[in-house]
């Protein structure tokens, strides 16, 4: 008899606790295979940087100056891609400070607003009708150092800030790489500074605030951060080019900028960053100081900077 009702007491318990069991492992499952992005198609993601480099000299006897810099950088992006839909969205904020000598005066060393939004829909495997809106500015304002030690205003926030509207067709072979071609693309230089516009800084006439082109537009992008090789698993690398011709004039004289990011990874916070930038545009006329005269003309512009720093992603 007692062994009889310990076993029915066993069957009642199985038969209750079966479906139970059943509910909790199925929602486990379901918890399991649930994205972490609640949004289907999206992808986001992003890193805050920062660069420091100091020298401090106390009675060295081999000469030099103490220094202090700091760079700093704000990258995001978001992408969606579902179905023949794709749409990639970006946003890159760049800043640095460098003091010099014993007058602890900070000079910029960087300074740039980068938002890009480009839509597309598939007409063709790999190949996608896109319209593309870009917006550059800086957010402070930037100066000609002369030998003498005095300065001159050369740009400001918004002075100057572009803005690209571009619609054509874009490329993309693989996820690394793609290759905008606009025949249809508007671009609106803005100079918000009254001096610099009645000087007619960056192709704006003089006492006007903004100048219109209309043209053609070329953007290649190649981004990857996944290389399978050993040497270069910890390596981060883009190189990005625009290319924009005036149909209205001089469309010989191609505007270019063209932007490369290197980055190695050290461990999980530290990387080695190099960055370069370089921009040739013939209606920004560069001054330059040589034997006491100074002179301005288009001249190809380069920048490069180079840290070791504090990166976090997200």
């Amino acid at each position: 008899m007692k062994t009889k009702v310990i076993s029915l007491a066993v069957l009642f318990t199985m038969l209750i606790i079966k479906p139970i069991y059943s509910q909790v492992t199925d929602a486990e499952a379901k918890l399991k295979t649930q994205k972490v992005d609640t949004i289907p198609g999206w992808k986001t993601g992003g890193v805050v940087g920062f660069n420091l480099a100091q020298t401090a000299l106390v009675n060295w006897a081999a000469g030099g100056e103490k220094s202090f810099a700091v760079n700093g950088i704000f990258s995001v992006f978001a992408n969606y891609k579902k179905g023949k839909i794709a749409w990639d969205n970006s946003l890159d904020v760049g800043y640095g400070l460098l003091s010099q000598g014993e007058d602890l005066v900070f000079k910029k060393t960087d300074d740039k607003v980068d938002l890009l939004s480009k839509f597309g829909r598939e007409a063709v495997k790999n190949l996608y009708y896109a319209g593309l809106f870009n917006f550059k500015s800086q957010m402070t304002p930037g100066y000609n150092y002369l030998a003498d030690g005095s300065k001159t205003k050369i740009s400001d926030a918004f002075a100057p800030a572009y803005v690209v509207v571009a619609f054509g067709m874009d490329f993309k072979p693989t996820a690394y790489l793609s290759m905008f071609a606009a025949p249809l693309t508007g671009k609106l230089t803005f100079v918000a500074d009254t001096a610099l516009s009645n000087a007619g800084a960056f192709g704006v006439e003089p006492g006007k605030s903004s100048n219109s082109e209309f043209g053609g537009y070329v953007r290649m992008i190649f981004s990857k951060n996944d290389f399978k090789n050993e040497f270069l698993k910890n390596v981060s690398f883009t190189t990005k080019v625009d290319l924009f011709s005036n149909y209205m004039k001089d469309p010989q004289n191609v505007v270019v900028n063209w932007e490369t990011q290197l980055a190695f990874k050290v461990n999980k916070y530290i990387n080695v960053n190099l960055n370069t930038h370089l921009i040739y545009d013939d209606k920004i006329d560069i001054a330059k100081e040589e034997n006491g005269v100074v002179t301005k003309a288009p001249r190809i512009q380069f920048k490069e900077i180079f840290g070791v720093g504090l990166s976090f992603k997200f």
